[in-house]
Order: C-alpha cells, then structure tokens, then sequence
C-alpha cells in the first residue's frame, strides 16, 4: 500500500470513530494533507473556524502565514505535510484540553509514521507538548532536539504558532528567525 494509501485509510477511519470527542459543533474532520514523502511535518494544535468549513488544516490567516515563510526559504506548502494534535474545531476556538488531545493522539502517530519526516516542526505548546511535555515554547523555540519516539529517534523544532506571530510583533521576529534556522540546518 502507498504512503497515500494509507493516509486515506487513516483518515477514513478517522471519520468512522465515533469516540472521537470535538465531533459535536463541527462541520468536519479536517485531516493533515500535503506531500506524503515530505522531509519535514508541521504539527499545529486544532482547525480554526476556516480549517473547519473547508477541511483543510492551516488555509485562515495563520496558514497563509505560513506559506508565506515557507517560500521565503524556497519551499511551497505541497513540498511538505502539516496537521494538527486534534481534528475537529474546539467550540468557540479555545485550547484543545489534555484528554481531547489523547483521543487523537494514536492516529497522529501514525500519521507521522506513515510520513517518517526527517524533522517535525511542532507549532504552539500543543503540539510541542507531545513530544517535550515540560518545555516552554518561549524557552525552546528555534532549537532542534532529538526525541525517542516510538522506538526511533525523531528530530522536533519547536516554534511558536503562526496565530502567535500574528498577534505579537516580538513573537513575529522569533518566528521568522526560526525559520532561517530550519532553512540553514535541514535543508537538503
């Protein structure tokens, strides 16, 4: 079975499970998507309110921020795969909690292992979390840690989210610096 054959078996099964919490209030299921032998996935925290009318992860403000610094280091977004620790919007858009996250957590995993990206780019404290649960975003960003996971060893880049760079001119300067940072160490 293909990478892409699989991502769709993933994903239907996806919308099958009806334990999946988050289903309740939105619209739809919003899986990763982008190139399935991507060296590099990005992992945000949860669709937004455009994330969740088109079912796509990432096409608001915050995605088109990322596309923008994703060609200011000579990558489109089809040259890599992105989605999120949770799959359906929270209400009223606020944090993903603990056991929403862990409901999800198993088909990320094997959404990355499917992908087996040569780095990770966790956006946010969401995702950060799942592979550095007692690092601060502010502390870690833009550093490249190696990380035991699932019995390989991963390469994760924390950085800030993209909603946090819009909203912060300081956090904006961070974010663009980190990206220059992954584009000097993991380009190839």
């Amino acid at each position: 079975m293909t990478k892409k054959e699989k991502l769709a078996e993933l994903k239907k099964r996806m919308v099958e499970d009806k334990n999946l919490p988050l289903r309740e209030g939105a619209t739809q299921l919003v899986f990763g998507e982008g190139n399935p032998d991507a060296k590099i996935y990005f992992l945000g925290e949860a669709p937004g309110r455009i994330e969740d009318k088109t079912g796509r992860p990432f096409v608001g403000n915050s995605g088109k921020l990322l596309e923008k610094m994703l060609e200011s280091i000579g990558l489109k977004r089809e040259d890599i795969y992105i989605s999120s620790v949770v799959r359906f919007r929270p209400p009223e858009n606020r944090d993903p909690k603990p056991e929403e996250i862990a409901a999800f957590a198993p088909y990320v995993d094997e959404e990355i292992k499917i992908i087996d990206p040569k780095i990770i780019v966790t956006l946010g404290r969401f995702s950060l979390g799942k592979f550095l649960p007692d690092a601060k975003i502010s502390k870690v960003h833009g550093q490249v840690f190696k990380v035991s996971w699932q019995g390989k060893e991963r390469m994760v880049m924390p950085m800030f989210h993209p909603a946090a760079a819009l909203r912060r001119q300081d956090v904006m300067v961070e974010f663009k610096k980190d990206f220059r940072v992954l584009k000097r160490e993991y380009l190839f």
